[in-house]
């Protein structure tokens, strides 16, 4: 049950940083999915960096590293297509 939740929360997370992003309309549902689980781990790895804590649950501090995580994601990526 837990993976499940876990995808739910990755899946807002990627969805919140498209629409962020503005590429909301460029993706689909599987794109966000994938975006806010590896945003997830990115912002953490980001927020360690940064002497914070990581992705630490189900609460809104979590949210917030895995959507900029995901933002961070986004922006790799346009930066990729551009070159």
């Amino acid at each position: 049950m837990d993976i499940i939740l876990w995808i739910i929360f990755g899946a807002l997370a990627g969805w919140v940083a498209s629409i962020i992003m503005k590429t909301n309309s460029q993706q689909n549902t599987l794109i966000d999915i994938i975006l806010g689980i590896v945003g997830s781990v990115v912002g953490g790895l980001l927020m360690n960096f940064f002497g914070q804590s990581g992705v630490t649950g189900f609460n809104i501090y979590s949210f917030a590293v895995a959507v900029i995580g995901a933002v961070v994601i986004i922006y790799l990526g346009r930066m990729l297509r551009r070159s």
